[in-house]
């Protein structure tokens, strides 16, 4: 037996979910704990998206977290109160589709 113990969990959001969070724990492995595996979408069909690599080279963890748009959720520790929303498409209004 291990006996690991990563101390208490906390709690983040995706699109307003309370989802738990182990500290060390990525925001992609938090939301994969939770069942959510997609949180963008594809700029051109809209197809959803989650962790492929889980090492941050392919970019399609790519989330908006507290606001800021394409965070590698697969890099990204959770943080206490964080707010993960879905991502369509690159993010940001000012690039084209």
């Amino acid at each position: 037996m291990v006996g690991a113990d990563p101390g208490p969990a906390f709690e983040i959001t995706f699109d307003g979910r309370p989802v738990a969070a182990l500290p060390g724990q990525s925001v992609a492995a938090a939301l994969w704990a939770a069942g959510i595996l997609a949180w963008r979408t594809t700029r051109g069909r809209g197809r959803p998206r989650g962790a492929f690599c889980g090492i941050g080279q392919c970019h399609d963890c790519l989330a908006t977290v507290n606001g800021t748009p394409n965070r590698r959720a697969c890099l990204l520790p959770a943080a206490p109160g964080d707010a993960v929303t879905t991502q369509e498409g690159s993010g940001r209004a000012d690039l084209a589709a």
